[in-house]
């Protein structure tokens, strides 16, 4: 199923700038990760979530890029940019070769089931 995204025309044209250079910087840090890297794993300080998915890529032999947004008390509206973009709702977010794979049980169960190739 589609997942649902205002496209440009669908945006009043005084608007669309400033919709698409909302926190981009944070996006923009996010894909050069992903280009340089085969997985990344984009947290927040003080999320169990974040340490337990970048333990589990460790164990696995996986080597990961950590790019971390403040905590759950700072930079939540930086944060809000990459929620917008990706359409996953929490952190971490964890990419593979540029695909998001999910948080940290979606990405466990993919290593659980051998799905990245060493």
């Amino acid at each position: 199923m589609p997942r649902h995204i205002l496209d440009d025309q669908h945006l009043h044209p005084d608007i669309r700038e400033q919709v698409a250079k909302h926190h981009a910087e944070i996006v923009e840090t996010v894909l050069q990760a992903i280009d340089n890297n085969e997985f990344v794993v984009v947290g927040m300080a003080q999320n169990p979530e974040v340490t337990k998915v970048r333990k589990a890529l460790s164990e696995a032999g996986f080597d990961h890029a950590y790019l971390e947004f403040g905590s759950y008390f700072s930079q939540w509206r930086r944060r809000n940019a990459l929620k917008m973009w990706t359409g996953w709702p929490t952190f971490p977010m964890v990419f593979h070769k540029g695909v998001l794979l999910g948080g940290h049980k979606d990405t466990k169960a993919l290593l659980a089931q051998g799905a990245f190739q060493k």
